[in-house]
């Protein structure tokens, strides 16, 4: 009998929705920048990017903004603003446990950092449900670099058509197409879960 394949997830806007807005407002209330000016440091500068691939810590990523905007809340007062931006895609997240409850194996993939990852795990028990998680601040490198891409491979024991990837960026779908993935830019759960069950995945939510 053939395995089941893997179906990777990416994280953000997938299995949870995120805005960077939430935290910004906050933050600008204890720091000498506006919203738009937070947001900008925090969801395009180079600071993220060096925190999502490992060289940053939480702690130095802390530092570093509060030597930009003034901030002055302490580190936990900070993480937990910075962090509690999401709200988990509810469909998403029951087709996810319906695969698992089908013995299909599941994977996080995901750009992220340790301070999201944290507060992520903490509020939302569906986490504990994958078979593994493959995160950009722990490897070192960032989706689409194709060295990640390897870890999944790896951690998996699978590759090509063997493994299904859902993300929400082109650029990340395009990377994971190139290893011969089976691969779906997600845009609604609706849609997901019909070209999962396209391709013959146990991803049925009725009673």
């Amino acid at each position: 009998m053939k395995e089941q394949p893997a179906v990777v997830f990416d994280l953000g806007k997938v299995l949870v929705d995120f805005d960077y807005r939430i935290s910004a407002a906050k933050i600008a209330r204890q720091s000498r920048f506006t919203p738009a000016q937070v947001r900008e440091l925090l969801d395009h500068s180079p600071l993220l990017f060096r925190l999502e691939t490992g060289l940053l810590t939480g702690e130095q990523f802390y530092g570093e903004v509060c030597a930009e905007c003034g901030f002055s809340g302490n580190l936990a007062d900070f993480c937990g603003t910075f962090a509690d931006i999401f709200s988990e895609i509810k469909p998403m997240t029951a087709m996810q446990a319906t695969l698992r409850a089908n013995k299909v194996p599941t994977y996080i993939f995901s750009n992220t950092n340790s301070i999201a990852m944290r507060h992520i795990r903490a509020k939302f028990p569906f986490c504990a449900n994958f078979d593994g998680s493959v995160l950009s601040f722990e490897q070192g490198a960032m989706k689409p670099d194709p060295k990640i891409y390897a870890v999944v491979e790896r951690m998996a024991g699978r590759s090509g058509q063997d493994i299904v990837y859902l993300d929400d960026r082109a650029e990340n779908v395009a990377a994971g197409l190139a290893r011969g993935w089976r691969t779906l830019l997600h845009q609604t759960p609706e849609q997901s879960i019909a070209a999962l069950r396209q391709w013959g995945l146990p991803v049925d939510l009725s009673p």
